[in-house]
């Protein structure tokens, strides 16, 4: 399909009916931008209900690894649902689940036995995570990140620090949990120029942190983003991770990479972690894992998940169909979407650094491979948030037929299927220019 192709005004008759519709049965809580509604998808674009086409730089946030109904995917999918749908992998055995275990112990970016846990989101992953940590070190404390987004389930979300309104009304959080800062070279929160960066944000957490408020024989993990999400598309410089991970080995701390969103190809590596060098002591996985099926999954070190039975468990975590989908979307990873999200990536930021250099709300282009944020600032000297800013560039690109999301509080992230081709990126990044053209 071609796009943008648009048809009628925005939303359109049937969208407009959908929305409506929506706006009587279904909760209150969820964050919507713009009025898309969705009929159907092919690679990077997708059609709504009244048959406009847009290019997704979204992926149903970074979800739709190999574009959308990849003809492989959705042949496992249908292979398997002809096959049986479910047989629960907490108290029987299947040849996917196992599969895909057997599959996590290859890609996973440290070394040695591991083993995995299957659950059905970014979240389930971590509350494991959460959990397995603890019971492994019979340490309480867990110490996270300024800015970081893990989940919003009660023990994912007491580690969440994106947004304010994501931990409001549902205190107390999970106790012995701690925050600190992330290294955000562009606004470096201690201070220190980017150039000269020694991970210096550390110092926080080691000076601080694990001398006033918890001691680090108390510390069960440190979870840590290798590339921060939700909280702008931010890249650490590589000491931060190195340093990290010194430090969690001196005080025998876990250190637990969650790659919900930088992992599974969409850096142009497997995981997001193997640019920095570093190997982390588990990992969890989720949105692009199964293509758009539900599925997320903790991988560790095995010396560390040998809790016993009845310890921790899932009813429908490693679905037999979300297996399959999982089993095909590495396989189209491993062999050649990877490397696309790192060639087409790199193009795309070379585009992205030239629009910088003609439109001075543009402060700071960042990423890897198809994970590329872009920060919008008022002042480049002062690095003012051009907030209300970004959120008209969200929509104004949405009216020209291209789906894109806000991270952090001022950035755009581009985090398109990693089937996107490089005229489609062009295309991109030529709307995103029009329409920074018309801030005033």
């Amino acid at each position: 399909m071609d796009a943008p192709l648009l048809k009628t005004p925005l939303p359109g008759p049937k969208a407009k009916a959908i929305i409506e519709r929506d706006g009587k049965v279904v909760s209150t809580s969820y964050t919507r931008d713009y009025p898309f509604v969705m009929a159907r998808g092919e690679g990077a674009v997708v059609e709504d209900v009244d048959g406009n086409r847009f290019l997704d730089c979204a992926a149903g946030i970074a979800v739709t690894a190999t574009g959308h109904s990849h003809p492989q995917v959705v042949a496992a999918i249908t292979d398997q649902a002809q096959k049986f749908l479910h047989m629960s992998g907490t108290d029987f055995y299947y040849e996917p689940q196992v599969r895909l275990g057997e599959i996590m112990n290859e890609v996973a970016p440290f070394s040695g036995p591991k083993r995995s846990f299957f659950a059905n989101s970014g979240t389930e992953a971590n509350e494991a995570a959460i959990k397995l940590a603890r019971y492994s070190s019979k340490r309480p404390g867990i110490i996270a990140f300024l800015g970081s987004f893990h989940g919003r389930t009660m023990g994912s979300l007491s580690l969440t620090s994106s947004k304010a309104i994501q931990r409001r009304g549902f205190g107390p959080q999970l106790s012995s949990t701690f925050h600190t800062p992330y290294a955000t070279c562009y606004r470096c929160p201690v201070g220190k120029r980017p150039e000269s960066c020694q991970a210096e944000c550390l110092n926080f957490l080691e000076d601080q942190i694990l001398v006033h408020l918890i001691s680090p024989d108390e510390v069960a993990a440190v979870v840590v983003e290798p590339i921060q999400g939700e909280g702008g598309y931010v890249v650490p410089a590589p000491q931060f991770h190195e340093r990290l991970r010194e430090l969690t080995k001196k005080h025998g701390i876990l250190l637990v990479c969650d790659e919900v969103q930088s992992g599974m190809g969409r850096t142009g590596k497997m995981f997001g972690i193997e640019h920095f060098g570093v190997e982390p002591d588990m990992i969890t996985a989720a949105k692009g894992i199964a293509s758009g099926l539900p599925l997320g999954v903790t991988t560790a070190r095995a010396e560390v998940m040998s809790w016993p039975p009845g310890a921790h468990a899932s009813t429908f975590g490693g679905n037999p169909v979300s297996c399959a989908a999982a089993l095909a979307t590495i396989d189209l990873l491993r062999t050649s979407l990877m490397q696309n999200a790192a060639e087409v990536g790199a193009y795309m930021m070379d585009l992205l650094k030239g629009l910088q250099e003609k439109h001075a709300i543009i402060g700071d282009v960042r990423g890897r491979g198809l994970m590329i944020g872009i920060e919008l600032v008022r002042d480049r000297v002062t690095k003012e948030r051009a907030t209300t800013e970004r959120n008209q560039v969200v929509n104004a690109c949405f009216d020209r037929g291209m789906l894109i999301l806000g991270a952090g509080q001022n950035a755009l992230r581009l985090s398109p299927p990693l089937v996107l081709t490089k005229a489609q990126a062009k295309t991109a990044v030529g709307i995103l220019d029009e329409v920074l053209a018309t801030l005033k």
